[in-house]
This record gives C-alpha cells, sequence and structure tokens, in this order.
C-alpha cells in the first residue's frame, strides 16, 4: 500500500552513517524530512546531498530532523560522504540510511517498478511531531530536488498546524496568510488582531500570524 498524507509514517530500525536509527524515537517530539536516492556515487544525487548540509542549520532553527537513504550498504555510504564533502565543499552532517535489503524502501513505497525494479525514486517526506505523514514528493531521477522549497512547505506547514489560516499561491514566509473559511466572520477580528482584509466572502487575507 502506497503511503498517503495523514498516514503514521511507517516507523523502522536502521543502520546509517551516523550509527543504528529507530526512526519514530529519532523523530521525538519534532518534525523530520526523509529523502532517498536511487544509489551512492550517483551524480544529481551528490549535489543534493552537498546541499542540504550546507542548509541543515534552516532545518534545525526549525526543529526539522533530515535523513536521506540509498539502497547501498554503510561502507559504500562511508566513501560516498568524502566525494560528497570534497565535491560540493561542505561537511555531510546528517545520517543517511543504509537500505541494502529495501525494507525501508517498500515500507515507504520507494521503488516504482516502472522507473526501476532495484532502485528507489527521489522522495521525500515531511513528517510530523505526530509521526503523521504531511507532504509527499517524488522526483524522477533526471531531476534534482529544489531544497528551498522544501523549507518553504515547512514554514507553512508549521504556520497553519497552529493558526488558523492557509497559505496562498507562491506564499514566502512573511507574506499574508488566507483566513481559513472554518472561521466564521464575527470571530475574525478576535482571532486575527493584526487586522485583515475581505476581497471575496470566502477569500480573506491577514498579515502572517506568527510573526511579531
Amino acid at each position: 500500500m502506497a503511503l498517503r498524507l495523514g498516514d503514521i509514517a511507517p516507523d523502522f530500525t536502521a543502520e546509517t552513517s551516523q550509527g543504528t536509527l529507530n526512526f519514530h524515537e529519532w523523530i521525538g517530539d519534532g518534525w523530520a524530512v526523509l529523502f532517498s536516492h536511487p544509489r551512492d556515487y550517483t551524480p544529481v544525487c551528490t549535489t543534493e546531498l552537498g546541499a542540504v548540509a550546507k542548509i541543515k542549520d534552516e532545518f534545525d532553527r526549525r526543529g526539522v530532523k533530515v535523513a536521506a537513504l540509498s539502497v547501498d550498504p554503510i561502507d559504500s555510504h562511508h566513501g560516498w560522504i568524502q566525494d560528497i564533502n570534497e565535491t560540493q565543499e561542505t561537511n555531510v552532517n546528517f545520517p543517511i540510511i543504509a537500505d541494502p535489503d529495501r525494507k525501508v524502501s517498500d515500507l515507504y513505497d520507494m521503488i516504482h517498478p516502472n522507473a526501476s525494479d532495484t532502485f528507489t525514486v527521489r522522495s521525500v517526506f515531511i513528517i510530523g511531531p505526530d509521526k503523521k505523514v504531511k507532504l509527499i514528493f517524488t522526483y524522477p531521477a533526471s531531476t534534482g530536488r529544489n531544497f528551498a522549497e522544501i523549507i518553504r512547505v515547512i514554514d507553512s506547514l508549521q504556520l497553519t498546524a497552529n493558526h488558523s489560516v492557509a497559505t496562498p499561491a507562491n506564499w514566502e514566509n512573511g507574506q499574508d496568510c488566507v483566513i481559513l473559511p472554518s472561521v466564521k466572520q464575527e470571530e475574525v477580528e478576535a482571532k486575527f488582531p493584526k487586522g485583515h482584509r475581505v476581497i471575496k466572502p470566502y477569500l480573506r487575507m491577514t498579515p502572517q500570524p506568527n510573526l511579531d
């Protein structure tokens, strides 16, 4: 069965480049991003892992842990990390899960037979503190991921989890938000003291509520 939004992210225990990882325990009370790679020593993946290492402080600032996965074994990961550090001029500072038996790949439906019978597609799962899947991206092998977009989505998910708003098209952190239709108009003034504007009865905007 494919995972869907709102499903509990499957728990697992696996070996990683930073030791044994118990997934739900590792997530703890925070957020997590799990992203997969077809295999080690591939060019696009090398750039992706380097990109994540360079912005890991952005994930840390948001209380988000990151972990990568590849179907190759630990020894291969350690060698690949040396290449990533060298070619991307960074230091891989998050765990890379070894999944040679495809256990985790199968749990997360990362093997797409019409793409490859053996290698994982480029999947991204954002998982909340409740261990539920909040977002799923799937990229083809030829297209590297945009991690700035993943950060943007995390900002939206964390905002909308705690306030009665949604984020409009192309929203960036700091911009106005949409007031949820479930909020009655007579409740809006008390709920959104920064003010609001009514474009249509169903389209009401307010300044981002979690900013000072």
